[in-house]
């Protein structure tokens, strides 16, 4: 098997598994051996999946881009990564939609006064700007996987949401936005702007390749 070959697989089985598992075999998974059992597994195949998709992509090595993406495909890619960290980091303070949490309460505050979705949106703006500026056929693979998993993943998330908390997700998504600031524009708060920020600057300053504002400030 071809390392291209891996990769494709390994991408497509991570995706294909996160749906199944996270919709029509998590029922049954969950009552056959538990919630917690359920995680691990769930978590453990993920972990797996991926960490084959990691390791096919740098095997492949590099590859010859198929465009390039410019300096202003730099500069849109370097906003964008920036606003995915801050919507990231946004999504870990009082997201109705993490395991344990008991649903929305009240109206939307911080980053989900941008998208109800602030993490899967965080997921996908990394993908789409590593996708167009690496534009490497490996990168459509590695992050178009990414991308689909994040956009379609919450979608799925409304209508589960829907299923499990019924009234009150409707309430949830009729304040919220599915894509982000088709609402209008709101504050992430000082949490997601800092931390966001942060994280950013690091993950930028460690990416192997000059990236964020590095790539000009070295």
């Amino acid at each position: 098997m071809t390392p291209q070959a891996g990769l494709f697989l390994s991408a497509l089985a991570f995706v294909g598994t996160h749906f199944l598992m996270s919709h029509p075999l998590r029922g049954p998974m969950v009552r056959a051996m538990g919630e917690k059992a359920f995680q691990g597994v769930y978590s453990l195949i993920s972990l797996i999946l991926f960490g084959l998709m990691i390791y096919f992509y740098r095997v492949i090595g590099r590859e010859p881009p198929l465009w390039d993406a410019g300096q202003a495909g730099w500069v849109a890619g370097t906003i964008l990564m920036w606003l995915g960290s801050v919507l990231f980091v946004g999504s870990f303070v009082k997201n109705p939609a993490l395991p344990g949490a008991k649903g929305p309460r009240g109206g939307p505050h911080g980053v989900f006064t941008i998208t109800r979705h602030p993490m899967m949106w965080g997921f996908a703006s990394w993908a789409a700007v590593h996708l167009a500026v690496v534009a490497m056929p490996k990168a459509m693979v590695f992050d178009g996987a990414i991308l689909v998993l994040a956009l379609f993943g919450a979608a799925g998330q409304d209508s589960k949401k829907a299923a499990q908390m019924g009234e009150a997700w409707h309430e949830w998504t009729a304040q919220t936005a599915f894509i982000p600031f088709s609402r209008g524009v709101g504050n992430p708060g000082a949490v997601a702007l800092i931390g966001g920020t942060l994280l950013f600057l690091i993950a930028t300053w460690a990416h192997p390749m000059p990236a964020g504002i590095w790539r000009w400030i070295g």
